[in-house]
């Protein structure tokens, strides 16, 4: 059973958490590809030429994948928005940790049946 002194220190852990989430920033789910294609030349078949980089970003919506092509810039930034989401991720199964244990030291569960032998 966690102390009120160690219940104060999770409800402040908590806090912090949640002031955490809110200067988060952007988010976005999904995954950043930078692709280049390799091709031979026109001009000289022993010699091959490389296109690219190209990004893309996929992701699902509605139960399908959708992929969209980006510009570096674009790409840099739709990266930081998913990074913040995977941290996001984190924070939020903490948090979930801390609510659990608060909860079970500051609830009564069902008290247990005497037995009969």
């Amino acid at each position: 059973m966690e102390t009120k002194q160690n219940i104060q220190k999770l409800k402040k852990r908590y806090e912090g958490l949640a002031a955490r989430l809110a200067k988060m920033g952007p988010i976005l789910q999904g995954t950043i590809t930078e692709r280049t294609i390799t091709k031979s030349d026109p001009d000289d078949p022993k010699r091959t030429r490389t296109i690219g980089p190209y990004y893309q970003w996929t992701f699902k919506r509605d139960a399908k994948t959708v992929t969209v092509n980006l510009s570096a810039s674009q790409a840099k930034t739709y990266q930081k928005a998913i990074d913040n989401n995977r941290k996001l991720e984190g924070i939020v199964q903490e948090m979930r940790t801390l609510s659990r244990t608060i909860l079970e030291a500051k609830t009564e569960g069902v008290k247990r049946r005497k037995s009969r032998g």
